[in-house]
């Protein structure tokens, strides 16, 4: 490498150093900080924000852009992933940047308070002030990128994958879903109705089962944390994971789940290419390819036949009861039960998409102008009457359910869709390269499984594009047939 690239090597890795102190004082915010530590967390995290911008935005990192050549594919693509971040922090100014930490932190820290007590008016001001930056740094990236303004946020989240794209996935999916859910609520109560695990069931054996069942999944908890938050996440660093989950003492199945959910991402952390930690290239290849890998754990692997038939005797240790209501098949009609709800967390494969299609139409409405603040929850209310025949009773179960948009993250909510249709296809092509993974699976054995997804996900890190990295993964590149293929399988057959 020549010496400029060389300077640009440390400096993006002393940059992805700072990041990781904000990924740690975030996860302590979610998960540990007493409520007071809120006005000082955010001017920690906005000054944060605010060093790492300078460094990338300073005038010698352009010279070095411009001299510096790399070789070889790795350090090609690292230094193209360079350019392009250098490209969206230019466009934005310092005293946007920690405006937007500052309105963002504080805006959350309300939305805790407020989600609760089903209190919209409280924090509505608050998320007004958020809104109004994503829209000025959405305008911002627009003119820098060439893209349009909802386009640059998603374009922070996916690289690549543009509204447009979206779209028409999501209108296939809508057609899909008016004919799959009416049938599959039919076949559903043609059926016995599953048997419900009597409790309780403390939260210290839900929290030793759950790191339990995590590292059989291929965690190593010397490089990874359990904790509790009000909004189950995964954060931290690839050699310091943080996962939280939330318990509730009548009801083990949401912490569980999520415990997985939230392992497949910290699988991922882990197994991106050590060679490049702290380097653009060697980061995650987006949310919608993270959010396939948190999926392919906790919906394909988990929730198929073969790993609840070793699952139930394990649950049956833990929590006693009768052994029938935890039996392979009484644990697939609880888990895999289709029901219209109002929260997105706790959707069946078959409606989520429905919230999320939701939240991308809003969102991207958001930051056009084209709604209003005030107008949220009313929107909010008619777009999932409109998509499941159903309106939430309060805005707590509506639009304060997410901490996403209060916490400043606009042109998420696409990721998880598009990974769960990702999440299908990568499973299909890992059955057909390994005629045994289901076999393994119902010895509670996701080995099989974490070695294919190493090779052919994890430890290409940002080698290759989401695109690019689905067809070398699978032969094809995003293909939601196999999403839906997948759903007929499994709830209309």
């Amino acid at each position: 490498m020549n010496d400029a690239y060389a300077r640009l090597k440390d400096r993006f890795a002393r940059i992805a150093t700072i990041g990781e102190c904000s990924a740690m004082l975030g996860w302590d915010a979610s998960a540990m900080m007493p409520p007071g530590g809120g006005a000082a967390r955010g001017e920690q995290l906005a000054v944060l924000a605010g060093v790492s911008h300078a460094m990338l935005v300073a005038p010698e990192v352009a010279e070095d852009l411009s001299a510096a050549a790399a070789e070889g594919p790795w350090d090609e693509a690292n230094l193209a992933l360079m350019r392009r971040a250098h490209r969206r922090a230019t466009a934005m100014s310092a005293d946007l940047v920690e405006a937007m930490e500052r309105a963002n932190s504080a805006c959350e820290k309300v939305w805790r308070e407020a989600r609760p007590q089903s209190n919209f008016a409280a924090v509505r001001p608050w998320l007004e002030d958020v809104v109004r930056l994503q829209r000025e740094m959405a305008s911002a990236l627009a003119s820098a990128t060439g893209l349009s303004p909802y386009d640059a946020l998603m374009d922070a989240y996916q690289p690549g994958i543009a509204a447009a794209d979206v779209e028409p996935v999501f209108a296939a999916y809508e057609s899909f879903l008016k004919e799959a859910l009416p049938r599959a609520e039919a076949i559903q109560a043609a059926r016995p109705a599953p048997l419900q695990p009597q409790g309780p069931f403390p939260t210290e054996v839900q929290r030793a089962l759950g790191r339990r069942l995590s590292e059989r999944a291929g965690l190593d908890y010397e490089h990874a944390r359990l904790d509790e938050s009000a909004h189950p996440f995964c954060g931290g660093t690839p050699t310091d994971v943080r996962l939280t989950t939330r318990y509730t003492p009548d009801a083990f199945g949401q912490a569980l789940l999520g415990i997985l959910h939230e392992t497949g991402h910290a699988l991922y952390e882990r197994g991106l290419p050590a060679p490049y930690a702290r380097q653009p290239v060697g980061e995650a290849a987006g949310m919608a390819a993270h959010e396939s890998q948190s999926l392919i754990i906790e919906m394909q692997a988990a929730r198929s036949d073969a790993f609840l038939t070793w699952l139930g005797p394990e649950l049956h240790a833990a929590f006693g009861g009768d052994a029938a209501a935890y039996s392979g098949a009484n644990l697939g009609r609880l888990w895999r039960r289709v029901e219209r709800g109002f929260i997105r967390t706790e959707a069946d494969e078959i409606t989520y998409p429905a919230h999320v299609i939701l939240r991308f139409r809003l969102e991207r409405a958001l930051i056009a102008g084209d709604l209003s603040v005030a107008d949220l929850p009313g929107a909010w209310a008619e777009g999932l009457h409109a998509l499941l025949g159903i309106t939430p009773p309060d805005d707590r179960r509506g639009c304060l359910q997410d901490i996403h948009w209060y916490d400043g993250n606009f042109g998420y909510f696409p990721s998880y869709t598009l990974g769960a249709m990702a999440a299908a296809q990568l499973m299909q092509a890992a059955r057909a390269a390994l005629p045994g993974m289901d076999g393994a699976l119902g010895q509670g054995d996701f080995t099989p499984l974490l070695g294919w997804l190493r090779t052919s996900v994890h430890g290409k890190g940002s080698l290759l594009g989401f695109q690019d990295l689905m067809t070398a993964a699978t032969g094809r590149p995003l293909d939601p047939s196999d999403f839906m293929d997948h759903l007929r399988a499994r709830y209309l057959s």
